[in-house]
């Protein structure tokens, strides 16, 4: 899935827009909501937002997404994996945990999101978990004590759920 190929409702974009009477004060909460429906902020989404609301540009938009680790610029999977690889597990095992992710959906190492788009992964410096470490959290639910097993039956699940395995 390519930015180019991310088709754009703009019937959802004023929708959203106008959920939040197009104020320039809710801009935070406007990227929210499309990343939240296109798991990604589409370059011309942005651009929308800033022509569409008064105050802002499309340039003062893109400024607060890129300034925000929360925001992507890239498409992210329907299932976003983050690795915690801080020094508690780092030390536990985290790298062998990202390893086997990365073998079970065909990752090449730099590629963060699956060929289907299903699945997208990021290693985080600390998910503020470390006693239960290495943690992964997967679409905001905590992954404990993490082993290469334990993470491919998770994932074999979630393909299975998906009709994808």
């Amino acid at each position: 899935m390519s930015e180019t190929s991310t088709k754009l409702d703009f019937r959802v974009l004023d929708g959203i827009l106008e959920q939040y009477e197009y104020k320039k004060s809710y801009l935070i909460a406007m990227l929210q909501k499309v990343q939240e429906v296109y798991r990604y902020l589409p370059e011309e989404a942005m651009t929308y937002i800033g022509e569409k609301v008064d105050g802002l540009s499309p340039a003062t938009v893109y400024g607060v997404a890129t300034f925000y680790a929360q925001f992507s610029l890239e498409p992210k999977g329907k299932y976003e994996i983050k690795v915690c690889d801080g020094t508690a597990c780092h030390v536990r095992g985290s790298m062998p945990v990202l390893n086997a992710i990365r073998n079970k959906l065909n990752l090449k190492e730099g590629q963060t999101t699956c060929e289907n788009g299903l699945f997208s992964l990021e290693i985080v410096s600390c998910l503020g978990a470390c006693g239960l470490a290495p943690v992964c959290v997967i679409n905001d639910k905590v992954y404990p004590q993490m082993t290469s097993d334990a993470i491919s039956v998770i994932l074999d699940t979630l393909l299975k759920e998906e009709g994808v395995a």
